[in-house]
């Protein structure tokens, strides 16, 4: 296995110094083991500086030092498996060597202690309490993928295997190794096939009805429509396993019409359209759905269409150590596998956007937040249909025009917009954030005095300066500085079908804010491209719409 750049949820590094000599810590390295078995197993570096992911030049290690090592961190850990290192030399002439650890499978790994560690994101989490319950819940959970079945690959359609490979080699979030791997190697690679084998995970992307209908619990969808009375009106459900994820998935979001809906809202004399729920928006919790879905647990996903909001409840809770209050940026996976090849096919968000996404696009739709609901058996995640305020549309559609704001900055303005004046504790909280890195998420918006502040520390606010509020106040009206010519047509066509037979000067007095050399400009091109009519002479002269039979 090669270095990679970055540590993540099964790589950790450690510098030689950390492991031996004076200045080790194989009772903190031990705690690393644990966190990792806990979890999908994993990878210790050790040897390797952090700062520049290399082992030092020359840097030597005999192999008397690793045995007293992997012997240490055997006596340290209970029910972690530890396979023999491995001594690699870097091409700079250092010398580091990689520990790998095994899942543990059916018991909870600890240190010899008795403390019990899972790995979260990149972190170290101690487990305790309910949450011990939760862990010997999950284990099944985590492995699941990897499970090989019965089923040999000469069982499976062969046009299956091609159509996944060829999804994949046509993704542009695919190395070019990969890509140029043959087909098996790409199952082998995204753990589908295992030594001719289908695993959990081959079996729910390339198997047939049958095969998927004997995984425990494969995933079964209903999709029920309920009215204003909340009593459900249509059902659909999918419960024959004929499709794979990605199949199933579309077929959702065929058959989902009712999240098609949009508001018509009024902008000047045009209409806006608002879906009742983004595209995108939907899209992302579908997934979530699927991905954390908790294939030991008996359940379908459910998704419920209600008057006002949009349900989706999915088998198990969130994952351990991921809450409703840190969803925004905690990354756990319970099915890392089936998120890889979701990913590669670009049918999700790279991973840890997917809610900062689904906050952005609700931000910008003035809506509200999603709310979520989880036990140790279920999650629920509420999106709502209502527009909180068309002010707050008008406001971030004005900045939006005028600024650039990347995504942080509209999930803030987002929040900010939602009470008009915030504390930096309540900001904190919305944004899941501690105090100290709530700075690092509004110092663009304050420097480029989109936000003004007032107070400090304890009793520090966020608000709108108001004098962008002034600006959106004169930008609301039509002007010739921001008019395009097709809106301006499309105006006075409006502004004619419900007074006909207007001069000029009457159609300047009802569009309000415009030069009337502009309005001239624009009637006099209508006519000549006979969108409109004329009648009368000079001072007299009327335009109308052309009856066009």
């Amino acid at each position: 296995m090669n270095i990679q750049k970055y540590e993540n949820s099964t790589i950790e590094y450690k510098s030689l110094k950390k492991v031996i000599g004076k200045t080790a810590d194989l009772k903190e390295l031990a705690k690393t083991c644990v966190c990792l078995a806990n979890a999908q197993g994993g990878y210790l570096f050790l040897g390797i500086e952090d700062k520049n992911k290399l082992p030092p030049i020359e840097q030597k290690i005999s192999h008397e030092e690793i045995n007293r090592v992997i012997k240490s961190l055997r006596s340290l850990t209970d029910s972690v498996g530890l396979v023999n290192p491995e001594l690699k030399t870097h091409k700079n002439g250092g010398e580091y060597f990689i520990i790998q650890i095994y899942p543990s499978m059916k018991t909870i790994a600890t240190t010899s202690e008795g403390r019990v560690f899972i790995r979260v994101g990149d972190e170290c989490t101690p487990i305790k309490g309910e949450e011990l319950t939760r862990l010997a819940h999950e284990k099944g959970a985590f492995q699941w993928e990897l499970v090989v079945s019965k089923t040999h690959l000469s069982q499976v359609e062969p046009e299956q295997i091609s159509k996944f490979a060829s999804e994949i080699k046509k993704s542009d979030r695919v190395s070019e190794f990969i890509k140029n791997q043959n087909d098996l190697d790409i199952l082998e690679y995204y753990n589908l096939l295992d030594d001719g084998y289908l695993t959990n995970l081959g079996i729910l992307w390339l198997g047939n009805f049958k095969q998927r209908s004997k995984l425990n619990y494969p995933i079964t969808v209903q999709y029920i429509v309920y009215d204003k009375d909340e009593k459900k009106i249509r059902k659909v459900d999918w419960n024959l396993n004929q499709f794979n994820p990605k199949e199933l998935l579309l077929e959702i979001e065929k058959e989902a019409v009712e999240l098609n809906y949009s508001f018509e809202l009024p902008e000047g004399m045009f209409r806006k359209q608002i879906r009742h729920y983004a595209k995108d928006v939907v899209r992302e919790l579908f997934v979530n759905a699927f991905v954390h879905k908790s294939f030991t647990i008996s359940g379908d996903i459910f998704i419920s269409v209600y008057k006002d909001r949009l349900e989706i409840k999915n088998p198990g809770g969130l994952p351990l150590g991921v809450t409703k209050d840190n969803i925004l940026h905690q990354v756990q996976r319970r099915n890392p596998h089936l998120i890889d090849t979701f990913k590669a096919l670009k049918l999700m968000e790279n991973e840890g956007s997917g809610y900062d996404l689904i906050y952005e696009k609700l931000s910008l739709d003035g809506k509200m937040y999603p709310k979520i609901e989880s036990d140790i058996n279920y999650v629920q995640v509420t999106i709502y249909s209502t527009i909180l305020d068309n002010d707050i549309l008008q406001i971030i559609d004005y900045l939006a025009k005028y600024y650039q704001l990347n995504q942080k900055e509209i999930i803030v303005l987002g929040a900010v917009l939602r009470d008009k004046k915030i504390s930096g504790y309540e900001l904190s909280k919305i944004l899941q954030l501690g105090d100290d890195r709530l700075r690092t998420w509004t110092d663009n918006l304050v420097g480029k005095k989109i936000l003004i502040t007032e107070g400090k520390t304890k009793g520090l606010m966020y608000m709108i300066n108001p004098k962008i509020l002034s600006s959106i106040e004169h930008d609301l009206k039509p002007s010739l500085k921001t008019m395009e010519e097709p809106h301006l047509k499309a105006l006075i066509k409006e502004d004619l079908k419900i007074h006909p037979k207007s001069k000029i000067s009457e159609i300047h007095k009802r569009i309000d804010d415009l030069d009337i050399k502009y309005i001239r400009k624009i009637v006099y091109k209508m006519y000549d491209d006979e969108e409109i009519d004329k009648e009368g002479e000079k001072k007299n002269m009327v335009y109308f719409l052309v009856n066009k039979k």
